[in-house]
């Protein structure tokens, strides 16, 4: 299997929609297919095709393929470790050249994934938290029981399809005669007729309800991660199983810190004094107050390092990045009488020339954080 990107594979952009992808997996499915195409490549081509469907097409693993790459989808590699469900349009594929994949209606599906976006505050983000989250999604009616029948009375199999939820018509092609399985146009693929529709669900078999639940956010998070609650989407049909509830995390700003991956970074001022002729300070940082040893003769835009009082690793909480501290001189805009004296005195001990700098803030601010 070739390292090609997967949205190079499928040829689409990195923002590209769920709707986007999977046209553009039908198209090229539809083009390499080995029971059409029968070019040499073509089989390969097949494959990679699918593997990259198979990564986008799944919420979770496509937002960990764009963080981190195909290290991100684990080491195991394959193709069979990428596959996703498809069924539905390797149905509608095979149906336009004639074929039946052989896959009832009535055959079990799983469930919708659902999404929902979780506010956190910076520290929360940081160190992790259990949030109480609040949302909706259909579950098995509580009258019925699913079936869509009112109680006392039972679905009945329908005459059409014989309980299987498709027939078989023939179709006249350029090629000639084809058949072709459709969904059933008496029951909708159901396999079965609902006489007494359940006054509760309406004949759906499924009623919307409101779930709460308590959901465990670790450590080193970020604005736009995600995290996957197997099994906690819509309910499956026929007995597949439930979908995924995808959180989708969203960062609030802090007042003082900033994060740039797993450092925290602080700008700090300092006065002029604590810059000639150093000082011990306390500075803020997301475990409390540490001290900080300002040098005499500190510079303005000079970083500090403070080891360890960062962002924990997302995947490696025992090791968290450094907080940094660029120190800025805080010029006073007035002085009283005495300081004024003061720096005048100062001001005839020191050197008047002027020249011009080799370089500026921003580049010295480049070179203290790594460009």
């Amino acid at each position: 299997m070739s390292n090609r990107d997967f949205y190079e594979i499928l040829g689409v952009g990195r923002n590209a929609g769920d709707d986007e992808i999977k046209a553009a997996f039908r198209k090229l499915a539809r083009q390499y297919h080995p029971d059409v195409n029968k070019e040499p490549d073509a089989e390969e081509r097949f494959k990679e095709i699918n593997e990259a469907y198979g990564v986008l097409s799944d919420a979770d693993k496509r937002a960990r393929y764009d963080r981190f790459g195909r290290e991100g989808l684990g080491n195991t590699g394959g193709f069979h470790d990428y596959t996703a469900d498809f069924s539905d349009i390797f149905d509608e594929l095979f149906s336009q050249f004639g074929f039946s994949t052989g896959r009832s209606r009535k055959s079990p599906r799983r469930g919708q994934d659902l999404q929902y976006q979780v506010s956190l505050k910076f520290e929360e983000a940081v160190f992790g938290v259990d949030k109480d989250i609040q949302f909706e999604r259909e579950e098995t009616c509580s009258r019925c029981k699913g079936s869509g029948a009112e109680p006392g009375t039972t679905p009945t199999r329908c005459s059409t399809c014989g309980g299987q939820g498709q027939v078989r018509q023939v179709r006249q092609t350029i090629l000639g005669q084809m058949m072709q399985t459709i969904t059933c146009p008496n029951c909708g693929g159901r396999g079965e007729l609902i006489s007494s529709p359940c006054k509760t669900c309406r004949g759906n078999g499924l009623e919307r309800k409101t779930v709460h639940k308590k959901v465990q956010i670790p450590p080193g998070v970020d604005s736009g991660t995600q995290i996957r609650l197997a099994g906690e989407g819509g309910p499956g049909a026929l007995g597949g199983p439930n979908g995924s509830l995808f959180l989708l995390l969203d960062v609030q700003p802090h007042k003082f810190f900033k994060r740039r991956e797993n450092d925290i970074l602080l700008n700090l001022d300092i006065n002029v004094a604590q810059a000639v002729l150093g000082a011990e300070i306390e500075v803020p940082t997301l475990d409390g107050d540490a001290k900080l040893k300002i040098p005499s003769g500190t510079q303005p835009g000079k970083v500090f390092h403070i080891k360890g009082r960062g962002v924990p690793h997302l995947h490696h909480k025992d090791r968290r990045g450094d907080e940094l501290v660029l120190v800025n001189v805080e010029i006073p805009a007035k002085l009283t009488k005495e300081q004024r004296e003061l720096f005048e005195q100062l001001a005839a001990t020191l050197n008047a020339a002027v020249k011009p700098s080799e370089k500026g803030f921003l580049d010295w601010l480049n070179e203290a954080l790594g460009g």
